[in-house]
């Protein structure tokens, strides 16, 4: 691989989503089948209006956002580029890299296992962040614990930002309202499987919050992600995610040329989901889960604040009843970070990529 050296910044292995497990362990793990024990720790009818699942358009509008659109994209991605080799963990080697995404320089971390890889290379993880503000985003920072345990268990993890975030090239547009983010994800696919030590027929995906969007939109956007994980995922329909959904704290909008939302600015180019449907429907990731490239697994806490938990309870039932793999699992009085349950909800996640990647 290329080799370029840069200066790269102070490595911080402050770990702010990861709290020791606790010892009153409540979690409900719901069968693939049906979902009967949702509603005894959360009751999504009492808290938000959920839309049925939308039927696709035949002929999706041609918006930049539009999953038909974003298919006909092409994603080349690139040879990563080694900047620096960083401290390891137990049984891996990590790096600051980079790769290309439509010329901008995007930056991530890499850790590679040791020792010989299996017969076709090793798998792989594409790594999708929550949302951080990307002026005080740090390649080197956070998820630092959620990174280590996957590349402990014997996988490339290749952690990306995105555009915009500390050393990442271009703007950092927000993801909901802008494609950016998502053409940075599907090039980060692209290039991890360019490298040698990666098998290409076995790259995951995992994501959280905002990471969790990326992934869901990424797996009926293309089919080289074969399994993803998501924790506590933006993962409705536009439709929930225009009413049922609002946004608390400091963070980077979506903006349009005239600096409107894309809430706003939609709604006055296109109308609502009930003047307008399929438009709505065309961005939506849940109204293409019959493409869905691989099973997924859902955790999500039920004492998060930042998303709905009902998001992830609709995603399951959506996804089956498109006849596809979708586990659910729920904390009983965890957060966002599922903090109280880490040590739980990643090994689960690790089990599951070993099922279908190993």
């Amino acid at each position: 691989m290329k080799k370029t050296l840069l200066v790269l910044v102070n490595i911080s292995l402050f770990v702010t989503a990861c709290a020791p497990q606790s010892t009153a362990l409540e979690i409900i793990s719901v069968p693939r089948t049906e979902i009967p024990g949702a509603a005894n720790t959360f009751n999504p009818a009492a808290t938000l209006t959920l839309t049925p699942l939308p039927t696709a358009a035949a002929t999706p509008i041609p918006h930049s956002m539009s999953i038909e659109y974003m298919r006909a994209g092409a994603y080349p991605g690139s040879e990563i580029a080694i900047v620096k080799e960083l401290n390891g963990g137990l049984n891996y080697r990590r790096y600051y890299a980079y790769y290309l995404s439509e010329g901008l320089k995007i930056y991530a971390l890499l850790t590679i296992p040791k020792g010989d890889a299996p017969e076709g290379g090793w798998p792989a993880i594409v790594f999708n962040h929550g949302y951080i503000p990307p002026n005080v985003y740090k390649t080197t920072e956070r998820y630092i614990a959620y990174v280590d345990e996957i590349a402990k268990a014997g996988y490339v993890v290749f952690r990306i930002d995105y555009r915009g975030h500390d050393a990442s090239e271009g703007e950092a547009t927000g993801a909901y309202g802008s494609p950016g983010y998502q053409i940075d994800v599907l090039n980060a696919v692209a290039s991890i499987k360019q490298l040698p030590e990666v098998n290409p027929e076995k790259i995951g995906m995992w994501g959280h919050s905002m990471g969790g969007y990326l992934t869901l939109r990424a797996m009926v956007i293309s089919k080289d992600v074969k399994v993803g994980v998501i924790w506590a995922g933006v993962v409705a329909s536009y439709t929930d995610l225009l009413y049922n959904w609002r946004r608390s704290g400091s963070f980077i909008p979506s903006l349009s040329p005239r600096g409107v939302g894309w809430r706003t600015g939609w709604i006055e180019a296109f109308g609502t989901p009930q003047e307008n449907p399929v438009f709505w429907d065309s961005i939506s990731a849940t109204t293409y889960l019959a493409d869905l490239s691989g099973p997924l697994e859902l955790h999500h806490g039920t004492e998060d604040e930042d998303v709905p938990l009902a998001f992830s309870i609709r995603l399951a039932e959506q996804a089956r009843n498109a006849g596809q793999i979708a586990d659910l699992y729920t904390y009983q009085g965890d957060n966002h970070n599922i903090s109280k349950y880490f040590s739980t909800a990643m090994q689960r996640t690790i089990e599951f990529f070993d099922a279908y990647l190993k």
